[in-house]
């Protein structure tokens, strides 16, 4: 079931956090709440915003399989995470920027 996700790209402290995890190689949500000391439900509502995001991707050989990685795009959000929060930073768009660069 896909999330439909705000106007403007909207992350949270608990976000980088997952993307930093997934740095490391793919994933499952019970593993990273562990990881990350989060709520494991917490964590299964942030994987599909992270998903519509495109800033991960769900793999494996079954749809359900829960298994995710980092997309390019995941991986240039966390390596400027520091431009977050700066005022005038349209995130989304560093994103879509730093992704047409590469």
């Amino acid at each position: 079931m896909a999330v439909e996700p705000p106007d403007e790209l909207k992350l949270t402290e608990t976000d980088f956090l997952i993307l930093s995890v997934l740095r490391d190689g793919r994933n499952i949500p019970a593993n990273i709440a562990l990881d990350i000391d989060r709520a494991r439900n917490y964590i299964n509502q942030r994987m599909p915003y992270l998903l519509d995001y495109g800033l991960v991707e769900k793999i494996g050989p079954y749809e359900d399989s829960g298994l995710y990685e980092l997309t390019e795009r995941g991986r240039l959000a966390y390596e400027h995470r520091a431009e977050y929060h700066h005022d005038g930073v349209d995130f989304d768009e560093l994103l879509d920027e730093l992704v047409d660069e590469d």
